[in-house]
């Protein structure tokens, strides 16, 4: 199914078609790692997340590049206010991330390239932008000459005056232009430098992200992405920096998430509202957290409150219950529940065919797997997707009352629950939760079940206070006690 996207540069949806048959070269903009993550951060990162995973389960092997700005003056800032540097500002809050970015059920990335460990790679970006006539230097610090890229602000569609207002460095004496920015700034006395041919120094925001995409993804990439805040200043300039040197498109699609507003309010420093991932992660379940940045188109703005994330929870627990009654049935069926990998690996294509050995019921299913793919390929229509996999819950709840079912069919809807949520993200894998795993969360409800028989009540509520200790609840059911977690 062809997959269309809103491409910021067009303004429109379009088609998309790779520069390589088969292939995606997608490149996500990265946290600059001076603190904990907050959610409006955690909202791309989880978005293009299943951008990715929805190609990949398109059939495209996507190459998956997520930056890391390890070297800036909000580092800087940090470090002093912590007593420590900047690399160990960094590594702090890179090992934060990547336990956020887990818990959060976001598959890690192809690579993380840090500024710091390509700073070779960004002097010789800015010497050939200076050998072309697009930068030049001023007083230790370098400059992009805006003026000489004729297209500067066709990204966020501004005219080249009022560009000055978004810039992210300072208007100074050094500049020829307001426009211009910053490609090296000059190190002040006590910061972090490398010397280079303008002196001492370090990398401008924007030059960063030019540099290490076209050192793994070549001189165009298929997909660039982040936030709605980057289209201008950080974008933008990427596009004049990049196609200044080589002359090429930097990106052929351009996607941008929307904001994140708290009570219906923006979020941000002045009004003290932002929420960090860790703060909302001890209280909220993670793929819950999931849910609620998928419930909403990626392009529209997505309000935050207790009330939203509350019916997340309630949406989650849904389907891992129907997830979890499918697996229970099927082994009260005596059927090997491992079985269900290769019925959904049918049941992902539906052109193949369903067999449940109910044709009305192959027919239902079918037609939710192809909506899915519709919504999907539809700019990546996530809260659509998610109405097709209620749907399918919808269906396995309605056959799970049936007094008799079969294993094929229960393989199916375990196989296609899995499939639609191998997109989506919403469930843990088996055993991927802290405490128990799901063995011996079996082997000891057979073990308090043969204490009961025993009439060795003590040792049974033992095991029954030790499950409900690690989250775990049983449920009586006609087909005998089941187990989910909470």
């Amino acid at each position: 199914m062809m997959i269309r996207m809103y491409n910021t540069l067009t303004r429109a949806k379009e088609a998309f078609e790779p520069l390589e048959a088969g292939k995606v070269k997608m490149y996500v903009c990265g946290p600059t790692v001076y603190d904990y993550i907050h959610i409006g951060n955690a909202r791309p990162v989880i978005f293009f997340d299943v951008v990715r995973r929805y190609m990949e389960a398109a059939g495209y092997e996507v190459t998956y590049i997520v930056n890391f700005t390890d070297v800036d003056d909000k580092l800087i800032r940090k470090a002093e206010q912590l007593g420590t540097t900047v690399p160990e500002v960094a590594d702090r809050f890179i090992a934060a991330f990547n336990e956020d970015i887990e818990a959060l059920g976001v598959r890690k990335a192809t690579l993380n390239p840090r500024v710091t460990d390509h700073i070779g790679e960004i002097i010789a970006f800015i010497e050939g932008l200076i050998a072309e006539d697009y930068a030049y230097e001023s007083g230790g610090d370098v400059y992009f000459r805006t003026s000489r890229f004729a297209e500067y602000g066709k990204l966020s569609h501004q005219n080249l005056e009022e560009l000055q207002f978004g810039i992210r460095i300072e208007v100074g004496d050094k500049k020829e232009n307001p426009q211009d920015f910053v490609l090296w700034k000059g190190a002040k006395p006590g910061e972090i430098f490398w010397d280079s041919p303008w002196g001492p120094g370090r990398p401008g925001w924007h030059i960063e992200c030019s540099a290490m995409a076209r050192k793994y993804l070549g001189d165009t990439l298929d997909i660039h992405g982040g936030g709605h805040d980057l289209q201008f200043p950080h974008h933008e300039c990427e596009v004049a920096q990049s196609e200044s040197l080589t002359g090429k498109p930097l990106a052929r699609y351009w996607l941008h998430n929307g904001y994140i507003h708290i009570n219906n309010e923006k979020m941000s420093k002045s009004l003290g509202n932002g929420i960090t991932v860790q703060e909302l992660l001890k209280r909220t379940k993670p793929n819950a957290v999931r849910y609620f940045m998928l419930s909403t188109h990626y392009r529209s703005p997505l309000n935050f409150n207790e009330e939203t994330i509350a019916q997340a929870e309630n949406s989650i627990e849904r389907i891992a219950n129907c997830a979890a009654n499918l697996e229970h049935r099927l082994k009260a069926l005596g059927s090997l529940a491992g079985k269900a990998v290769e019925a959904g690996e049918t049941a992902c294509s539906p052109a193949g065919g369903l067999r449940t050995g109910d044709a009305e019921l192959d027919a239902r299913l079918t037609e939710i797997v192809e909506r899915f793919h519709v919504k999907m390929s539809d700019d990546f229509n996530t809260p659509d997707a998610v109405t097709a996999m209620f749907d399918l819950v919808s269906e396995a709840n309605h056959y799970l009352k049936r007094e008799i079912v079969h294993g094929a069919a229960l393989r199916t809807f375990i196989g296609l629950i899995a499939y639609l949520d191998g997109v989506l993200g919403f469930l843990p894998g088996s055993g991927a939760v802290e405490g128990l795993h799901d063995g011996q969360i079996d082997r000891l409800i057979e073990e308090r079940n043969e204490a009961r028989r025993a009439k060795n009540w003590a040792r049974a509520d033992e095991i029954r206070d030790l499950l409900a200790g690690e989250g775990v609840v049983l449920e009586d059911t006609p087909q005998g006690i089941r187990w989910r977690r909470k």
